[in-house]
């Protein structure tokens, strides 16, 4: 069965406006777009009869509606979900969110996951950071119409993590992602289990997005195509869907697994007293041991594990998570927060995320252990192509971005994207100003990495409530400081106007086996915007998406092992994903 996975990108320029343009002015960005076109899909993935999973559930994605202000409901899309086998734990649903269910599964687990449509277009779910085979990785190939069901089958061959489910067809992941269509994934294991970390109750998912809603609660999205190019911001922070988020807590250690679930915005995260953050792991798991800093980044698709101590902290005292200003991430000419995206909550802006208060005091608390997990290092010695680093090079022009110089199309691999199997790869994220391919790095700074890893385990639901009232909390606040940096591209691709486009920063997730961080250099000198930045990465341990900022060259090492196949890699900014900043690797 074949379906349209592309809805007339010619209605959405004219409608948007950009059908003002003369085609003239922008033809190979226009042509590109165009030729993005339709997706062949494969038929709809059945059940394999001798296939006994340790763990089934049943995942239905549909419409519906949900209060999220004071007010009318507000009409979103929803993933529900039914545990037909397995473990009582498995599903845990987030009170009063749109958000769907937290999937826990356990290393080694056989998992069968029955994928419902009943939307009124094409989805399909990516696991977001699992390794899985290609034809489960919910590749847009696989994307089923409205009353088709998709059967996902795969061993959780991953250590202990915090993952993602989202939608992933063509053009529209991101529409789906921001009205709602994500989940958070736990994944457990022994080395995780044997260090006794918080849980249950303690243990707190924080999935963090910012939304945009009209007078009658409803919401928007994507207006024009600044919002696109830019990206799309709203005004309001939600923390598991919730606005004002607020969790009560005891004077004792917690374990927060934070998510950055929105489309676009970057978040820097600290403590309002100054508290240093604890980070204990990433995307990929535990760190080798804790990390402290005064901040942390967190570009959408990443995952951080904190440990929060609130012991000595006496009754009804407070504290704020909040995002620090910073800049340097999206092109100044732009006006950055507050120009022309529009936003009242501009980014690189100071705001609050959410709120803690400790309403009880206890005796016992866990003590932070010192050494989390092993993780083997690579070197470049490891990798199969030690002096030649497989080129993701990002191309920014007037309304076009791309990685190695091409919008996504499907069945156009080109050389460098087609991987050995059973392979490590070195690679090199860098800025390619045009669409070069390359990858010659020239170090003007190096920036090393602390030791990272990840894990999990129980998840508590008690001792949040949810605050309501108009105080603070990003409800439609006005703040200065909005994002004032940006490295002008090398190259202007054209003749002023949108021609004049800058650099901007990019979170680039490769679908597959997790990867390590080599090392971070800049082309030039360092920008007043990197950095504002800089001190908050987390660079050890493994990662699935990394956060590449202008003018800067990231080397990671990537294996290519276990499967064969067609595995994403893009920009998890998602308006960007849906303009074709998207390739594919093939590993073969």
């Amino acid at each position: 069965m074949k379906h349209s996975t592309n809805p007339s990108r010619r209605r959405f320029f004219t409608q948007t406006g950009v059908g003002l343009l003369a085609w003239a002015g922008v033809p190979g960005w226009l042509h590109a777009m165009e030729g993005m076109g339709d997706m062949p899909t494969l038929p709809a993935r059945k059940a394999t009869p001798n296939y006994h999973p340790d763990v089934e559930i049943d995942l239905v994605c549909k419409p519906s509606s949900i209060g999220i202000l004071p007010g009318n409901a507000t009409r979103v899309q929803q993933y529900f979900a039914k545990l037909v086998k397995g473990p009582a734990n498995t599903l845990t649903q987030l009170p009063g969110s749109y958000l769907g269910p937290i999937l826990r599964f356990q290393k080694g687990q056989k998992i069968r996951i029955n994928l419902h449509n009943q939307l009124d277009e094409v989805t399909i779910t990516h696991w977001h950071g699992l390794h899985v085979p290609a034809e489960v990785d919910g590749h847009p190939l696989y994307a089923i119409g409205k009353g088709e069901t998709f059967v996902y089958e795969f061993e959780m061959l991953n250590r202990a993590s915090m993952n993602i489910y989202h939608p992933h067809p063509h053009n529209t992941t991101a529409k789906q992602v921001y009205h709602g269509l994500a989940g958070a994934i736990l994944v457990n294991d022994d080395e995780e289990k044997r260090l006794e970390l918080p849980d249950g109750e303690f243990e707190i998912p924080v999935v963090i997005q910012d939304r945009l809603f009209d007078n009658q609660n409803q919401l928007i999205y994507a207006r024009h195509m600044h919002d696109r190019m830019m990206g799309f911001y709203g005004d309001r922070i939600l923390v598991n869907g919730l606005p004002n988020f607020h969790l009560d807590v005891a004077s004792r250690a917690y374990r927060l697994r934070v998510l950055n679930a929105s489309t676009a915005r970057i978040y820097k995260l600290a403590w309002d007293d100054n508290t240093p953050i604890t980070v204990i792991g990433t995307d990929g798991g535990l760190l080798e041991k804790p990390v402290k800093k005064s901040y942390v980044m967190l570009a959408p698709g990443e995952r951080l594990d904190l440990w929060v101590d609130f012991s000595g902290r006496k009754v009804g005292s407070r504290l704020v998570l909040r995002s620090r200003e910073f800049s340097g991430v999206l092109p100044g000419m732009m006006g950055g927060g507050r120009g022309m995206h529009g936003s009242s909550l501009p980014v690189g802006s100071d705001y609050p995320i959410f709120s803690v208060k400790v309403v009880r005091q206890v005796s016992d608390s866990p003590a932070l252990p010192q050494k989390l997990s092993i993780i083997k290092r690579y070197t470049a010695a490891d990798t199969a192509n030690p002096q030649k680093p497989v080129p993701i090079g990002i191309s920014e022009g007037p309304m076009k971005m791309v990685l190695n110089g091409r919008p996504y199309a499907y069945d156009d691999i080109q050389p460098n994207e087609r991987i050995p199997f059973d392979t490590v790869q070195l690679m090199e994220i860098f800025h390619a100003h045009g669409g070069g391919h390359g990858g010659a790095s020239k170090p003007a700074t190096r920036h090393g990495g602390e030791e990272s890893g990840h894990k999990m385990g129980g998840m508590g639901m008690r001792g949040m409530n949810h605050e309501g009232g108009g105080k603070g909390m990003g409800m439609g606040m006005r703040h200065g400081g909005g994002e004032q940096g940006g490295h002008k591209m090398g190259r202007m691709m054209g003749g002023g106007g949108m021609g004049m486009m800058m650099s901007m920063a990019h979170p680039i997730h490769l679908h597959g086996q997790y990867f390590q961080i080599l090392n971070r250099s800049l082309d030039g000198p360092e920008s007043k915007g990197y950095a504002s930045v800089k001190d908050g990465f987390i660079e050890g341990g493994w990662k699935d998406t990394v956060l590449v900022m202008p003018g800067e060259r990231v080397r990671i090492i990537k294996p290519f092992q276990d499967f064969k196949g067609l595995f994403m890699f893009h920009c998890h900014n998602l308006e960007h994903e849906d303009m074709g900043m998207m390739r594919d690797f093939s590993v073969e």
